[in-house]
């Protein structure tokens, strides 16, 4: 029996959190895998939290709900979210993190503030922490919105998945016209780690 891989995404509206999470998940299971995902948000055109689970195994995956302290790998698409979410890892489980600040409702409103502490306390929660500023890599390529697929490319370079086909992935996935964009963006999250 093979064990079963658990990751959660948790991001911003608009952020590309949901894209991503599917794209890991077509991948996956054009690589065998059986999948089960899981998406939830608020507000998520712009600025409510956005989270998906991703579940799979080589064997079967009858849930895709993620119980919080068993998660492989945590992927932040931003700090607060990062720090919001870190109850899902497991001990030993690793982050990833896009360092860049995007505040979100909660922040907005007042309920949550950032302070000078969310990154400090994310990398001490997990000693395999990847912090990356996916936002300003995307923009130097040509377009702030691929932080997404940076994130992507070292979240599949963190869990070891690189050898399932991501360019046909997200040659399926996005608009033509940022095809090139794309796959530039996965490798530059890939060679992070």
């Amino acid at each position: 029996m093979s064990e079963t891989k658990n990751i959660v995404l948790a991001g911003v509206g608009g952020q590309g959190t949901i894209l991503a999470a599917k794209m890991l998940t077509l991948g996956l299971m054009e690589a065998g895998y059986d999948v089960k995902m899981s998406e939830i948000h608020g507000m998520s055109q712009r600025g409510g939290d956005v989270t998906s689970q991703v579940r799979y195994s080589k064997d079967k995956v009858f849930s895709p709900v993620i119980e919080k302290g068993t998660a492989d790998i945590l992927v932040a698409f931003e700090e607060m979210e990062a720090l919001r979410n870190l109850d899902y890892l497991k001990e030993g489980g690793r982050v990833v993190v896009n360092t860049e600040r995007i505040p979100s409702m909660t922040v907005l409103t007042g309920a949550e503030k950032y302070s000078e502490d969310v990154l400090p306390e994310v990398i001490k929660a997990s000693e395999n922490a990847i912090t990356l500023n996916a936002t300003e890599m995307a923009g130097s390529l040509g377009n702030p919105k691929a932080a997404n697929v940076i994130l992507l490319g070292a979240l599949i370079k963190a869990m070891e998945l690189t050898d399932i086909d991501w360019e046909k992935i997200i040659k399926e996935n996005v608009k033509p016209q940022f095809v090139e964009l794309n796959l530039k963006a996965l490798q530059a999250g890939q060679e992070v780690i």
